[in-house]
C-alpha cells in the first residue's frame, strides 16, 4: 500500500509529519511522491493564521480529487486544522475520511488502515499525550534535522492560538533528547535544529527543572563536526547562562532567533508580552557584547488592534537601531477565537499592508548593509544541494534553513552534507555568493 503525505506549516509540524511517516513505514506502507498513485493521502495541516487555514483547506480540496481520479481510497487530515475547528470541520469537508487532532498522531496507523471502528474525528486532549522516548522518523533532509525538545506553550499571548491547539508546555527529558540527537549524528546529520513553541523556556516544567544550557552542553559533546542551532526563543526566557553557553561552544551556532512581535510598550502589553522595549534593547546589547559574532533574527506583527502611527514609528525606530540580520514580518491575522479579537480599534487592511511594505523595504536596506560586511570574509558553509553551472547551495551559521537566505558556492565536486570553507565575494539583500578556499 502506498501513501502520500503533505506537511504544511512550521518545522514543529514537519517533525510530526516525519514521525507519522516513520510509524507508517514501520507498519509496511511505502511512500510515493505522486498523489495520483497513492492509496492513502495525508495532509498535516496548519491553522496558526488565516492564510495558513486557507492553504490547508485549498490543499485538502486539491488532493481530494484523487479519490475520484486516482487510486486514493482514504484521505486523512491531521494536526492543527481539526484541532482548532473540532467536529465542525468534519461537516464542512465531507471528502475527508478521518480527522486526527494534535493529540492523536499515534492513531495514524489505524486511520491509514481503516481500523478506527468508524470514528472519523479523533480529538483527544493534547495535554494528556505523553512524549515517547524515541519515535521512528523519516527525515526530509539527510544533513539537517529538527529536534523537538518540548511541546505546547504555557504563555498567554493574546494573538496566539497555539496553547489551545497544542496544550501547555511539556518538556522532554534531557536524556531522551540527547539519545535522539546521538542517533541523528551517528546517521550523518550535520545540523541539529532545536525547536519548541518556546524553546528557551525548556525544562522549567520538569521536576526538578532542567535549564536549557544543560541540554546544550550535553548535546555539544556529541561531535565537534556539527552545528547546533536554536530556533523560537523568547525574550523573557533568554538568560545569561544560555548566552554564555552559546559563546563558549564553537559547535553551537551564534544565532539568536528571538521573535519580539513588536517594540511599542503599549502594543506589547496588549499582546500579552511581559517585557518593554528597554528590556529588548538591553537583551540584544547583552547578546552582542557576550557573542560579538552573533546573528540576530526576529519576527514582528504589524496591524495589531490599536496600533497607532506612533506605535508603528517606535517599532520602525527599534528595527533600525538593532539592525537585525534576518527579520520576518506578518500582518495581524484576526479570528473570533482569539483574545485579541475583542480589543478595540482594529486596523484597516490597507493600513496594515502599507506598514508591512514599509517595514520590509526598510529591512531590505538593513540586510543589504549587513551582508556587505561579509564580503571578503571566510565562513564554513554546509552544502545542501547542487545546481547547474558547477555551483552548489549551502548555508552559513547565520542562515537558518527555510527562513533565511542561502550561500551560492562556485566549485566542482562538492559532497552534499559536508562543510566547506568559502570566501564571500558578492552579496544581495538576502543571499551570498562565494568560492571554496
Amino acid at each position: 500500500m502506498k501513501l502520500h503525505l503533505v506537511s504544511l506549516g512550521c518545522a514543529k509540524n514537519l517533525v510530526d509529519s516525519e514521525v507519522m511517516l516513520g510509524r507508517l513505514i514501520k507498519a509496511g506502507w511505502r511512500i510515493t511522491q505522486d498523489p495520483g498513485n497513492a492509496d492513502t493521502i495525508i495532509v498535516n495541516t496548519c491553522s496558526f493564521i488565516e492564510s495558513a487555514v486557507n492553504e490547508s483547506i485549498d490543499t485538502i480540496l486539491e488532493l481530494a480529487r484523487y479519490k475520484n481520479n486516482g487510486s486514493c481510497r482514504r484521505l486523512i487530515i491531521t494536526g492543527c486544522l481539526p484541532e482548532r475547528f473540532r467536529e465542525a470541520i468534519a461537516e464542512s469537508l465531507p471528502e475527508v475520511d478521518v480527522f486526527l487532532g494534535t493529540g492523536a498522531f499515534n492513531k495514524i496507523e489505524g486511520a491509514a488502515n481503516g481500523t478506527l471502528n468508524g470514528r472519523n474525528c479523533i480529538l483527544p486532549d493534547p495535554n494528556l499525550i505523553p512524549f515517547r522516548r524515541q519515535e521512528p522518523r523519516i527525515r526530509s533532509s539527510a544533513c539537517t534535522a529538527y529536534l523537538k525538545i518540548a511541546e505546547g506553550c504555557s504563555r498567554h499571548c493574546t494573538y496566539c492560538i497555539i496553547p489551545k491547539l497544542r496544550g501547555k508546555q511539556r518538556s522532554r527529558r534531557l536524556e531522551d533528547i540527547a539519545a535522539e540527537a546521538r542517533n541523528m549524528v551517528s546517521s550523518g546529520v550535520k545540523e541539529l535544529v532545536l525547536i519548541a513553541q518556546d524553546t528557551t523556556h525548556y525544562g522549567t516544567d520538569l521536576h526538578p527543572p532542567v535549564p536549557l544550557y544543560r541540554l546544550l552542553e550535553e548535546i555539544s559533546k556529541l561531535s565537534d563536526d556539527i552545528w547546533i542551532r536554536i530556533l523560537y526563543g523568547h525574550a523573557e526566557s533568554i538568560d545569561d547562562s544560555f548566552i554564555r553557553t552559546v559563546a563558549e561552544h564553537p559547535n553551537i551556532c551564534a544565532y539568536f532567533d528571538v521573535p519580539i512581535q513588536h517594540a511599542s510598550d503599549r502594543i506589547l502589553k496588549k499582546m500579552g508580552r511581559n517585557y518593554s522595549s528597554q528590556d529588548l534593547y538591553r537583551l540584544f546589547d547583552k547578546i552582542r557584547s557576550t557573542v560579538p559574532e552573533a546573528a540576530l533574527r526576529t519576527s514582528i506583527i504589524v496591524g495589531f488592534p490599536g496600533e497607532t502611527d506612533k506605535d508603528y514609528e517606535s517599532l520602525l525606530t527599534f528595527t533600525n537601531d538593532i539592525r537585525f540580520d534576518n527579520l520576518g514580518v506578518f500582518i495581524y491575522s484576526d479570528a473570533d477565537d482569539l483574545p485579541s479579537h475583542k480589543l478595540k480599534r482594529h486596523i484597516p487592511g490597507y493600513v496594515a499592508r502599507e506598514r508591512f511594505e514599509r517595514l520590509m523595504a526598510s529591512q531590505q536596506k538593513i540586510s543589504l548593509r549587513n551582508n556587505h560586511k561579509h564580503i571578503g570574509r571566510i565562513y564554513d558553509v554546509l552544502v545542501e544541494e547542487s545546481s547547474e553551472n558547477t555551483s552548489y547551495k549551502g548555508r552559513t551559521f547565520f542562515q537558518a534553513p527555510e527562513v533565511d537566505g542561502t550561500t551560492d558556492i562556485y566549485s566542482a565536486d562538492l559532497r552534499i552534507g559536508s562543510f566547506v570553507t568559502v570566501r564571500i565575494e558578492t552579496v544581495s539583500e538576502y543571499d551570498l555568493t562565494g568560492k571554496v578556499v
